[in-house]
């Protein structure tokens, strides 16, 4: 059964969540601040979290960003709920890390329905077992079991969407994806900004994989592909 752990300053919007939460036989946690939720989320690691931007105190970005460099909290997939709906707003916020972003007002059954697909997608790092447990390339090793990033013998430290992203890549090497493919394969939802989601997730690991980041290449107009 996951835990959904909620980190929203708005009673009725909680109290509406819980209820359709529960409904669908998952088990809620509250929190009404940044702090708190980060307590909570460092406390029992929770199998998503729906974050509010607008919060009291530490803004919903800041605890997002503290929650992605937290090595035991990094893995969490995000959801951010929002009042501001600007693509600048949504840039930033999965820039950050966030897995996806909803604007209120928005439909239950709506959120509801992201949180089971990204649950699903989720499930080995949570979704389907990949084929290989290990992908070795001369200078990167993925390992899927483990959840470990080797570049040029440097453990990195990637998010579990971008770990995700990475290794379908790379265990798909050669094969090009337009980012509408892989917005459907990786993360299995119609995201509101659509194709910026994936240039997001793409340069964040290229800054972090550094040198071994070459492997990622762009085909301009067309998308990325993993390249040996």
């Amino acid at each position: 059964m996951p835990d959904i752990l909620i980190i929203e300053d708005e009673k009725d919007i909680v109290e509406t969540l819980e209820y359709n939460l529960k409904k669908e036989g998952m088990k809620v946690m509250k929190a009404h601040d940044g702090n708190e939720g980060i307590r909570q989320a460092e406390g029992k690691i929770p199998s998503l979290i729906i974050l509010d931007l607008m919060l009291p105190g530490l803004d919903g970005l800041e605890v997002c960003r503290r929650l992605k460099r937290n090595p035991k909290t990094s893995g969490i997939p995000v959801i951010m709920l929002t009042a501001k709906g600007s693509e600048t707003d949504k840039i930033v916020g999965l820039e950050v890390g966030a897995d996806d972003y909803i604007t209120k007002p928005f439909s239950v059954k709506e959120l509801i329905a992201r949180v089971k697909t990204i649950l699903r997608r989720y499930e080995p790092t949570i979704v389907g077992q990949p084929a290989k447990a290990t992908l070795k390339f001369r200078d990167l090793e993925i390992d899927s079991d483990r959840h470990i990033v080797l570049s040029a013998g440097k453990e990195i430290d990637l998010t579990a969407k971008e770990f995700q992203l990475l290794h379908y890549l790379a265990e798909n090497k050669e094969r090009v994806f337009s980012r509408e493919q892989l917005l459907d394969r990786v993360w299995g939802i119609d995201v509101a900004i659509e194709t910026r989601t994936v240039d997001v997730h793409i340069r964040r690991l290229r800054d972090k994989l550094g040198k071994t980041g070459r492997h990622l290449e762009t085909l301009r107009g067309v998308g990325y592909k993993f390249h040996v």
